[in-house]
């Protein structure tokens, strides 16, 4: 049941990853288009740090907090790791990321999650947002070391790491909501022993 609902959670933040970025990219062609006007009209230059904002905003990764959950939480070593095989494998689908590449990352940043979950709490909104952009900026750096080593194109790692710093700095500002519904459904799928399966006095 709950392995269930997380993945169902997870594939509906992905796909609410997925429709961001689009609305982000038409965000970027309208500050364009705005800055082109502005050049064209003749009124003060405000097209450069426009284009600079449009140009470093990253889509927040909504399903990283959601596996940094399952590893503070404790949870089961092969549940944990299975949910964030699944949720990385659908990360590579919606990506169009060569297979295997946010699969074994989310894996990855699970058994990190694991081993630190030990020594830390994500009960707070600070621990929190420091969680999320601390293994965002991991889970990143996994990335583009994969990709300089397996990947075909060479300039490819050299433009996400423009991006590194805004992508987990915008996953860390999803994290709190995020944590909050992860709470809620690990809350709601609490198994509580049945009246008859209860020892008898």
């Amino acid at each position: 049941m709950r392995n269930t609902a997380f993945v169902a959670v997870g594939l509906l933040f992905l796909i609410a990853q997925s429709n961001f970025f689009r609305l982000l990219r038409l965000w970027s062609g309208a500050v364009d288009a705005a800055s082109g006007w502005v050049g064209a009209a003749g009124l003060p230059a405000l097209a450069p740090p426009l284009r600079a904002v449009g140009s470093l905003v990253a889509t927040p990764n909504l399903v990283l907090p959601l596996i940094v959950f399952t590893g503070v939480h404790e949870y089961s070593l092969v549940r944990g790791a299975a949910l964030a095989f699944v949720l990385g494998y659908a990360l590579d689908l919606f990506a169009a990321a060569p297979v295997g590449l946010f699969t074994c990352v989310s894996v990855c940043t699970f058994l990190l999650a694991r081993a630190a979950g030990v020594r830390l709490a994500a009960q707070t909104v600070p621990t929190q947002l420091g969680l999320a952009f601390l293994f965002a900026l991991t889970q990143g750096v996994l990335v583009l070391t994969l990709l300089a080593i397996f990947g075909r194109n060479p300039y490819g790692p050299r433009a996400l790491a423009s991006v590194l710093l805004p992508h987990a700095a915008s996953t860390a500002l999803a994290a709190p909501l995020i944590f909050r519904v992860a709470a809620r459904l690990h809350q709601a799928t609490i198994t509580v022993p049945r009246a008859a399966d209860a020892p008898l006095r």
